[in-house]
């Protein structure tokens, strides 16, 4: 059972910055958008504007213990995009079901040793709270994305530094298991990795 982990931020806020502490044979990039990254060097496995299909089959044979799927909402705006002249409520169906069903694959069928970081950008529901981006109106009213996972990070920026947020402040949904991490840590993906691998013993 491998192990989702959901990264929530702004555009601009660290999500793939925090990456940069990782070598570059120690994670596996399905780069949904196709963008560069923002720091100097490159992974050695990295797929660029993978589909679900290639990302799933990527999993089934990765050759890193950590993958990261940098955007993962864009998976949702690209299947929105390519199905938008059609009519009806069924492709918004689809898009719920094809984004959970990847979050399964996770969870499902990966070794017990591997963590997928799903990078994700965020928007304000009504209510003034921070959720994850969706399309649509199935994946927030039937399926609740960040319950899927047991750790969800928000990205920060307080005097012009990053830093990750591992409990929810009453406005968004950040949350990880008691004493795993630190309430507020800095913008690195490569210490919360060693630290859910140290508290999960994998």
């Amino acid at each position: 059972m491998g192990i989702p982990v959901l990264v929530l931020g702004e555009s601009g806020s660290g999500k793939s910055t925090s990456l940069r502490n990782f070598a570059p044979d120690e994670y596996t990039l399905l780069n949904v958008a196709g963008k560069p990254l923002p720091f100097r060097g490159k992974p050695k496995y990295a797929i660029k504007k993978p589909s679900y299909m290639t990302i799933t089959k990527a999993l089934a044979d990765l050759p890193t213990k950590v993958a990261v799927i940098d955007d993962s909402q864009y998976l949702l705006a690209f299947d929105f995009f390519a199905r938008a002249k059609e009519t009806g409520y069924g492709k918004f169906t689809d898009l719920a079901v094809n984004f959970k069903t990847l979050i399964d694959t996770v969870i499902e069928y990966t070794p017990d040793d591997v963590v997928v970081y799903f990078l994700h950008h965020i928007e304000q529901a009504p209510d003034g709270r921070y959720k994850a981006k969706t399309i649509g109106k199935m994946l927030d009213e039937k399926l609740t994305v960040e319950g899927l996972f047991s750790i969800v990070l928000m990205c920060k920026t307080r005097d012009g530094k990053h830093y990750f947020e591992t409990q929810s402040d009453g406005t968004n949904p950040a949350k990880s298991p008691m004493g795993m991490l630190e309430r507020e840590m800095g913008n690195d993906l490569k210490a919360v990795d060693q630290a859910i691998r140290d508290y999960w013993e994998l």
